[in-house]
């Protein structure tokens, strides 16, 4: 496209070439659409009625003031917007990215310069690793400072590069609904992920008359006919097929087709790590969590299937056990790998079969589908082998089994009161830690086909997910009860966003596992310097009265029957008075994980060593 000139010499401007019917063509110019019609706005008001635009109701942050213009421009829409006020950044982007997973709309956050960005950046680095859409709005020096060094001034291109999908910096205010319909679009399509805006302050003091633009639409491909047959024909011929489900874009709609197409061709499925509520976890075809502490004998089973089938799944380091569940980078197994994004594709196992799809769309595609009968038998047996390997997982651990005095507070007991008296449709949160065994193993997570995400937590590895996400859930979703399963260092690190909780009626129930350590370090610790233990222990306040201090109700538990009052307690408590409740369980150090207590895992160390 070039430009043309005018009869007199000038150049006209942009130009380019519409056919006619009879082939020929002619030259039109382009031009502007005249901005005269439109107001003029401050580049923060355009910011804020973006988000409008958008169908933004609810955001999360911390003021600061590098974008006073943004929050004078959400003022105006303060009757229809929420603006959830954190009490530290690395708090607000947990909530955002956990506010995409639970209601699949794109997460906004807001922060200042400099030490608001960079203590964001655990929360984009985490909807990044989990393929959340996610919008940071991050303010910034004016230009006329910039590669000064100014006042909290930070390179957003170079710090969030790696670890968004699109970084940008918004320098002129007349293109702010651009920008923010381009940074819609990235978030949401194909692999969802997080966006960074940099948001000068010269240009969000700056006006400009134009024109909003249309909300987003989020654009996923669909799988072509042929890769679809060769789908049904490769699963038709398997005698141990295995379906891995996960990633984000699950609507109920999809769920539902996922586990009609598993009941009607008898397939096993296990759910990717930390994505286990893609499946109904009574549902007789879930085979269980495939992810950091695999049940052996599920681990064994896709070992040896003949077919494996993963929809929406990243194949990576958590959900293959260290790259072992699978041959890298040709898996022994028949792999047929959907993905939304190309480039995820091959990234690590040559699949059979790569679609380039959304979960959605290849569900669709695949249901009412029904394999040939050929090897039904074999299916058949297999799923019923699949569902005593399950039972059996769940059972009582090795941990308690094998100890010669029964524990004073028996950790698996207390997810079997949680299962009694907790609502099915509970959403539970967690951060990082051994801790979030005892719920990812034995907690039996609602299908996203009932009620949406039941499950928040970070395949990132982040410490302080939980509370802020559960926070986050009670605020957007008070129907609901939200429980967060903690560790006491993984608690502390965010705890503070109780306070967020009680200014905007959240009432979560957080459940502190307070053993006195770091206990997956020390875990690691013993395992490979056994009693050399250093730079993990902890000294923890009084977190009964810590939940207090909000104005909450605090517990402190030593024995099962006093968690079980508690619990209850909690749970009238939270729906009555809207307010959070914490319940710290005095956990036995020698409890660090269900298969071994600290002592065994020691003492296995050290035989080993000794070899």
């Amino acid at each position: 496209m070039g430009e043309a000139d005018n009869a007199d010499g000038r150049r006209l401007g942009p130009k380019c070439r519409l056919g006619r019917g009879d082939g020929t063509a002619h030259l039109v110019k382009l031009t502007r659409m005249t901005t005269s019609a439109f107001p003029s706005r401050s580049g923060g008001h355009l910011i804020a009625d973006a988000l409008i635009t958008h169908g933004v109701d609810t955001a999360f942050g911390v003021p600061g003031e590098s974008y006073l213009e943004v929050l004078d421009g959400l003022y105006q829409h303060k009757e229809d917007f929420r603006f959830v006020i954190c009490r530290q950044e690395g708090g607000a982007a947990f909530m955002a990215e956990s506010y995409a997973k639970l209601t699949g709309k794109p997460g906004i956050c807001l922060v200042t310069r400099g030490p608001g960005a960079t203590n964001a950046a655990i929360g984009v680095h985490t909807a990044f690793q989990d393929s959340s859409p996610m919008i940071l709005l991050v303010g910034q020096v004016g230009n006329d400072f910039v590669e000064r060094e100014a006042f909290q001034e930070v390179d957003y291109r170079r710090m969030f590069g790696p670890m968004a999908k699109w970084v940008a910096q918004i320098d002129d205010a007349a293109r702010v609904p651009e920008y923010m319909a381009h940074a819609f679009q990235i978030a949401t399509s194909g692999r969802p992920g997080p966006v960074v805006l940099a948001l000068p302050e010269d240009m969000l003091a700056a006006t400009a008359s134009v024109a909003e633009a249309r909300p987003y639409r989020a654009v996923q491909s669909h799988p072509g006919n042929t890769d679809v047959a060769r789908v049904r024909e490769l699963l038709a011929g398997a005698e141990r097929p295995f379906v891995i489900v996960g990633g984000y874009g699950w609507s109920r709609d999809a769920a539902k087709q996922l586990r009609e197409f598993a009941e009607a061709n008898d397939l096993p499925v296990g759910c990717a790590f930390r994505f286990q509520d893609t499946l109904d976890n009574s549902h007789p075809n879930f085979a269980g969590d495939v992810g950091i502490g695999i049940n052996p004998k599920l681990f064994a089973r896709i070992k040896n299937a003949d077919v494996v089938l993963t929809i929406g799944a990243r194949l990576g380091e958590m959900t293959t056990s260290g790259y072992t569940l699978f041959e890298v980078p040709t898996p022994k197994q028949t792999m047929i790998h959907v993905h939304g994004d190309p480039n995820e594709l091959g990234r690590v196992y040559q699949a059979d079969v790569m679609i380039a799809a959304g979960v959605a769309e290849f569900a669709a595609a695949m249901a009412g589908t029904k394999l040939d009968e050929i090897k039904a038998a074999s299916r058949k047996a297999a799923l019923a082998e699949v569902q005593a390997d399950l039972a059996a997982w769940r059972g009582l651990p090795p941990l308690y089994k094998n100890r010669a005095t029964p524990a004073k507070l028996n950790l698996w007991e207390v997810v079997q009161t949680l299962k009694r008296l907790a609502p099915k449709d509970s959403i539970v949160t967690n951060g990082a830690g051994n801790f979030a065994t005892w719920a990812h193993r034995f907690w039996p997570y609602a299908g996203i086909e009932h009620c949406d995400k039941s499950q928040l937590a970070p395949t990132s590895g982040a410490m302080g997910y939980g509370v802020p996400a559960a926070v986050m859930a009670s605020i957007v979703a008070p129907e609901r009860t939200s429980i967060n399963v903690a560790g006491d260092g993984d608690f502390m690190m965010t705890s503070q966003e109780l306070a967020t909780a009680v200014q905007y009626g959240g009432a979560p129930i957080c459940i502190v596992f307070n053993n006195g350590m770091y206990g997956t370090i020390r875990m690691h610790q013993e395992r490979e310097h056994p009693s050399r233990v250093y730079g993990t222990q902890l000294v923890n306040p009084d977190f009964a009265k810590y939940g207090e201090s909000f104005g909450g109700k605090g517990f402190t538990v030593t024995t099962n029957t006093e968690f079980d009052a508690a619990f209850a307690e909690a749970l009238a408590f939270t729906r009555n008075a809207k307010k959070p409740a914490v319940i710290e369980l005095k956990v036995d150090p020698q409890d660090l994980t269900p298969g071994a207590s600290l002592d065994t895992i020691t003492e296995n160390a050290r035989k080993a060593k000794s070899l």
